[in-house]
């Protein structure tokens, strides 16, 4: 099933990347927004992921499996660019001339967040982790894939996965120690793992 998808998405069928659209956009737009911490950024990436992917299909490999880590790995790109594009608008912003005083409502407004200290528990333990190490928790943990298939999506050996995976489990451990109790611990591959977020979504 999956190589003959490989074939008909290579050879540019529109039915085929309509039945992908239908099965990954979901799981695209949730490990954009596990990566950005932004919904309208992560739905800007899932519109850029399969943009990205037609133009891509004659490099995806015609043999294989699920398409899934082909598709992850270009969404862990376009975020990339995204935060890079982010980095050069605001520093665009820094050298125009310096605005009229505004009222300030972020003080009113973080007084309507105070239910939301456990959700800043888990934003600043995962600003402890660098972009690469967030990428492997998202796809190895979140996303479900293995390391084989997070190594694919990343186009890095297995062994880098396995390394940055356990640094970020390290981090996290750290972060979050003496912090209220929020996260869970899963079992997996014989290690223990913390898990922050939704639960982990069907690997197909």
């Amino acid at each position: 099933m999956e190589t003959n998808l490989r074939a008909r998405l290579r050879d540019g069928d529109d039915t085929a990347f309509a039945q992908l659209f239908d099965a990954y956009a979901r799981s695209v737009y949730n490990h954009a927004y596990r990566l950005t911490g932004d919904w309208s950024v992560a739905e800007d990436v899932v519109s850029l992921t399969f943009l990205e992917a037609w133009r891509l299909r004659e490099r995806l490999d015609a043999e294989g499996g699920s398409v899934r880590p082909w598709l992850l790995g270009i969404a862990t790109n376009t975020v990339r660019n995204s935060r890079r594009a982010a980095r050069r608008h605001a520093a665009a912003l820094s050298r125009l001339p310096p605005a009229d005083d505004v009222r300030d409502f972020s003080d009113e407004v973080a007084d309507r967040l105070d239910d939301r200290a456990t959700l800043d528990t888990v934003r600043l333990a995962l600003a402890t982790l660098r972009a690469a190490e967030r990428e492997v928790l998202a796809l190895c943990v979140w996303s479900g894939l293995d390391y084989a298939a997070a190594a694919e999506a990343l186009r890095v050996p297995i062994g880098t996965v396995r390394s940055r995976l356990s640094r970020a489990r390290r981090k996290l451990a750290a972060a979050t120690r003496g912090a209220e109790p929020g996260g869970r611990q899963e079992q997996v591959g014989g290690g223990r793992r913390w898990a922050a977020g939704p639960v982990q979504e069907e690997n197909r």
